[in-house]
């Protein structure tokens, strides 16, 4: 059984609690908040315990903390709780600049256990996805376009899908536009009541030192509208990945389709869900990450945190996530000069 502690009580803290009532048989979680109010709130909306008295969370013994706070904050938090002599497990981003994302660095040579709770690549889908490309189904794979995720989820599927090790050298040319979109879903459900908003789309080229390209082009409003969709196209000498379809040149040459299906490894299924069960149930065309399959990814990270503590491999290496959020400060040095060449942090050198 994992005890772990929820630091925080914003929309993302909530996945952490629905993923510990989900799996009874493996997760115990408490909440710690800062206010009385939002210890009713959390209570009532998760059905876990919650204090705001830091002893009464403590007597909880957890074996690690979650740290779900918003960005700007979640390094101080985080670091707070590593000095404290806890392992922590930390939403994205770690670090907000260079400077924490040094200091994190700093105290995991000291000895802390810091992981980065980035799951998309371990959504099932995109997993299958990513395996298919190790396996070498499309070849090298040289070139990408993501209009998937934002910012440093867009950045560790990028660097998964192009096999670019974290401390791989890039530049990025870039530029910002507002467009207008009328919203037609949202985390409360659909809008039909055809209200305007103005979003910024990111666009930017990445070329990595070893010659692989990637193209990231994304707005926020991709996450939830049924008229704004979202792609995945990477490209290998001997095939293609494109959303839910990897094309490429089988035996003899001969070309061959295969359909992505979400798939539960061997080793999580103790995880599986009937709501997952469904999901797989059907092959769909459309590249859309979903609830269910973002929350079964938690889920392995949080059970993959016992074997770390005793010593195994990270669920999320810090090299990674820090590698994640240098290319999020560079994408927004990026969009403050436009189309003038930005190259990749000093810090991704340190890390070699």
């Amino acid at each position: 059984m994992i005890s772990f502690l929820i630091v925080g009580s914003g929309y993302r803290s909530e996945y952490f609690a629905r993923v510990a009532v989900r799996y009874p048989d493996h997760f115990r979680a408490m909440y710690l908040c800062r206010s009385q109010a939002k210890v009713e709130l959390m209570k009532a909306h998760t059905g876990l315990s919650a204090t705001m008295d830091e002893t009464e969370a403590l007597s909880f013994a957890p074996d690690f903390v979650v740290i779900a706070v918003d960005r700007g904050h979640m390094f101080e938090v985080a670091e707070s709780w590593i000095r404290k002599g806890f392992p922590v497990v930390t939403e994205t981003p770690v670090g907000a600049s260079e400077e924490q994302l040094k200091a994190l660095w700093q105290l995991q040579q000291e000895g802390a256990k810091i992981v980065c709770c980035e799951q998309y690549h371990r959504q099932p889908l995109l997993a299958e996805g990513l395996r298919a490309v190790s396996a070498g189904l499309i070849g090298t794979p040289t070139s990408m376009y993501l209009s998937l995720l934002h910012d440093y989820h867009g950045a560790s599927l990028i660097r998964r899908a192009l096999l670019v090790p974290p401390e791989e050298p890039y530049t990025v040319f870039g530029v910002g536009q507002d467009e207008p979109v009328i919203e037609t879903d949202s985390r409360g459900g659909a809008i039909t009541d055809g209200r305007r908003k103005t979003d910024r789309r990111m666009t930017a080229v990445i070329s990595f030192e070893s010659g692989k390209q990637a193209i990231y082009d994304f707005c926020s409003v991709q996450y939830r509208s049924y008229i704004r969709s979202r792609h995945l196209v990477l490209r290998g000498d001997r095939g293609e990945w494109s959303d839910t379809i990897i094309s490429c040149v089988g035996q003899h040459h001969h070309p061959e389709t295969h359909f992505l299906m979400p798939r539960i490894s061997e080793k999580y299924q103790v995880l599986d869900t009937q709501a997952l069960r469904d999901r797989r149930r059907n092959w769909e065309s459309a590249l859309a990450p979903d609830t269910v399959q973002d929350e079964f990814a938690i889920a392995t990270i949080l059970l993959d945190m016992e074997e770390y503590l005793k010593g195994g491999p990270s669920p999320y290496p810090l090299k990674e996530a820090i590698a994640d959020a240098c290319f999020w400060l560079s994408l927004q040095k990026a969009e403050q000069h436009p189309l003038e060449k930005t190259e990749s942090t000093e810090l991704l050198s340190v890390m070699e």
